[in-house]
């Protein structure tokens, strides 16, 4: 009997440890036994995914089964017709040669060589696997003869139990097994090497405790980045949920197209319908990464980002706004309920649509269930009067969660009937009354089909409303209204939102959390947000960021008639009530949006004649009025009534920039030709 030498005791440890790739093995072993056809095998996937691995176990049951193997390794062949002949022996084996090629990305100059010579070449019995990250050109799946004889496998992350195995033969003992296998998330490399920094009796709680671990597999995932723009649109692919051109049009400009196609080669990167987005771990650790090497680059990147969401939501309706808003939330992976989103994310995604009626009766039953028969007969008369406030999300289950949404005032006779609404407009007039031409939004029901307010869908369907509104509808007051605080407060304490009323309905308690965006308007709120997505943080907005109490609608016009006369004396218009309004936080952001108000009295009917007598008496004013009405050609009289009905006018244009029914901006030129 032949002594055993080192090499085999280095095979027999590996093949203890190996596990998984059962389908990929069942292949090789039927076409090693004659039982396929198939006598090429392309094997392919990221790095570290565990191909050479897989090379290696083929080898040993090739050898195994009394045949000679030859494995090869890409990075080590001049890729020539040459060089290829010199590194493959010539096989004696009459069963034909089983040829193993590993990192055969490295070899992409023979690929048309190896089709149409090399391998026709070799005895029908021979086997070949190409294992790379590529997948192969699509002529080996095109050419009918080809397709007879090939077979294409994908090699994938470990399932649950696999990576539990693989960690417990690598000696990982029972308490830290659960931690290191979800920080592996099924990727081999990442899970092998969890396992020796574990035998040293660590077990961490993230990768970026383990650096070392980061940069091995950083090696690995970012090998063959071209540029800088390439390594920025990783960087974006890490960071946003589903990457686009567009979006890397922000982020690495004139490149955009090449970064995009490069990435959507990329085999840790998956294409989906609205992008590109990598695994869940290759985004972990270049996350990890980029904000270690580069912190300011990554956190304005995050705010690139975070803008460009922002303005799509603004800019798109329907399916897009919701999947975008979806995209703002999965920013967000540093909130409360972040494990809740990451989850549901990798079932894959789903849209929050407006119900039918058809799916009305459902919602109500499930409120029922949750809430009780009080709170389903005020839901059913809500829908009734108020339908077009449901969204639901639909799977192939059907409607697995809703939610619903009130803006008030409406003219229903519900808001007086419904006890948790009465409640909360009742709180608001107490303390800080809405002013006319106001409304206030109310997330009054919600919930899913598994687990009432703590389904996960449940979260995804009040999550992307609640973007969705608090992003594009001008209002005064938002609420949030559960009947599961204890689950919900660390979430609505991240959101910056208090806990304001506490109200009954048959015995049930219902907190409603809210936000009065006068005092911390939704831009104010969105930087918050921002911050809050690098670092965490939570409670309410600080007061030094908090505007003063909202003018009244009186207060308001006397405050205009009182500024106006002073817009060119910075000093006085310092004092004016506005200062701290939505009009401005100072006297140069008032002017500018008085005179912006002014500019557009040239859309009101006779706008013309009104922007030039306000123009004449407080822009480039006259030395005082009856100066004024000489150089507009007026009398005095019709002047004086000119000037009032202006006021009266540029009154109504600031109300409704102050209240959010019209937007801000504008610039001076406008007023230079009067």
């Amino acid at each position: 009997m032949a002594a055993s030498v080192l090499n085999d005791v280095i095979e027999r440890a590996r093949r203890r440890s190996f596990v998984g790739r059962r389908d990929e093995l069942r292949a090789f072993d039927d076409a090693l036994d004659g039982r396929s056809p198939r006598r090429v095998l392309f094997v392919h996937g990221p790095g570290g995914i565990g191909k050479t691995t897989l090379l290696l176990e083929m080898f040993a049951r090739a050898r195994a089964a009394g045949r000679a193997p030859v494995l090869l390794d890409g990075r080590e062949i001049d890729p020539s017709p040459e060089g290829f002949h010199r590194a493959v022996p010539r096989s004696g084996d009459d069963r034909g040669a089983v040829l193993l090629v590993d990192s055969f990305e490295h070899l992409g100059a023979l690929d048309s060589w190896l089709r149409r010579e090399f391998i026709p070449a070799l005895p029908a019995n021979g086997l070949v696997v190409l294992a790379g990250r590529e997948p192969p050109s699509p002529t080996w799946r095109v050419d009918a003869g080809w397709r007879q004889v090939v077979a294409v496998q994908r090699i994938d992350h470990l399932g649950e139990s696999d990576s539990a195995d693989l960690l417990a033969r690598a000696g990982v003992a029972e308490p830290g097994r659960q931690r290191l296998q979800a920080l592996g998330r099924g990727h081999p490399l990442t899970l092998a090497l969890l396992a020796d920094v574990a035998r040293s009796g660590t077990v961490p709680a993230t990768l970026a405790e383990v650096p070392d671990l980061i940069s091995a597999l950083l090696e690995s995932l970012l090998r063959d980045a071209p540029s800088e723009a390439h390594m920025i649109g990783l960087a974006t692919c890490a960071q946003a949920w589903l990457t686009t051109e567009d979006l890397l049009r922000k982020t690495v400009g004139a490149d955009a197209a090449d970064v995009w196609g490069w990435l959507r080669r990329r085999p840790f990167v998956h294409c989906r319908p609205g992008g590109l987005t990598p695994h869940d771990l290759t985004r972990e650790v270049l996350e990890a990464e980029f904000e270690r090497r580069s912190p300011d680059r990554y956190r304005s990147l995050h705010r690139i980002i975070h803008d460009h969401v922002v303005a799509g939501i603004r800019a798109t309706i329907g399916l897009d706004r919701q999947l975008l808003a979806q995209q703002l939330a999965y920013l967000h992976r540093r909130s409360p309920l972040t494990e809740s989103y990451l989850d549901l994310r990798r079932q894959g995604s789903a849209a929050v649509v407006p119900a039918r009626p058809e799916e009305y009766g459902p919602v109500v039953s499930l409120i029922e269930q949750g809430e009780g028969r009080v709170s389903a007969a005020l839901a059913e008369r809500w829908f009734a009067d108020e339908p077009d406030g449901l969204n639901v999300v639909r799977t192939e289950e059907g409607v697995v969660a809703f939610a619903y949404r009130i803006f008030l005032p409406c003219g229903s006779p519900m808001e007086e009937q419904d006890p948790v609404v009465r409640a909360i407009l009742r709180y608001i007039d107490l303390t800080a009354p809405t002013r006319p031409g106001e409304r206030v939004d109310i997330g009054r029901f919600w919930a899913g089909v598994r687990d009432f307010q703590r389904d996960k869908y449940a979260l995804l369907a009040g999550t992307v409303t609640s973007i969705m509104t608090w992003c594009t509808e001008p209002v005064a007051w938002s609420f949030v209204v559960t009947v599961d605080p204890e689950y919900w407060g660390p979430f609505f304490d991240y959101l910056g939102f208090r806990p304001l009323v506490e109200v009954a309905v048959a015995g049930r308690s219902h907190t409603a959390y809210g936000m009065d965006w006068r005092r911390f308007p939704v831009e104010v709120w969105l930087d918050l947000m921002n911050e809050r997505e690098h670092q965490g943080g939570t409670g309410p907005p600080p007061d030094s960021a908090l505007r003063p109490q909202p003018l009244s609608r009186a207060a308001f016009g006397d405050a205009v008639r009182s500024a106006l006369p002073h817009l060119n004396r910075p000093d006085r218009l310092a004092g004016s009530p506005l200062v701290g309004s939505a009009l401005g936080a100072d006297a140069t952001e008032i002017r500018g949006n008085v005179l912006t108000a002014i500019a557009r009295l040239a859309g009101e009917p006779k706008g013309d004649r009104l922007r030039a007598v306000l123009n004449r008496t407080f822009v480039h004013a006259a030395p005082n009025q009856e100066a004024a009405a000489e150089v507009l050609g007026l009398p005095f009289s019709t002047y004086r009534r000119h000037l009032g009905r202006a006021v009266e006018q540029v009154t109504e244009l600031l109300w409704a920039m102050e209240i959010g029914t019209a937007g801000t901006g504008g610039n001076e030129q406008d007023l230079s030709a009067d």
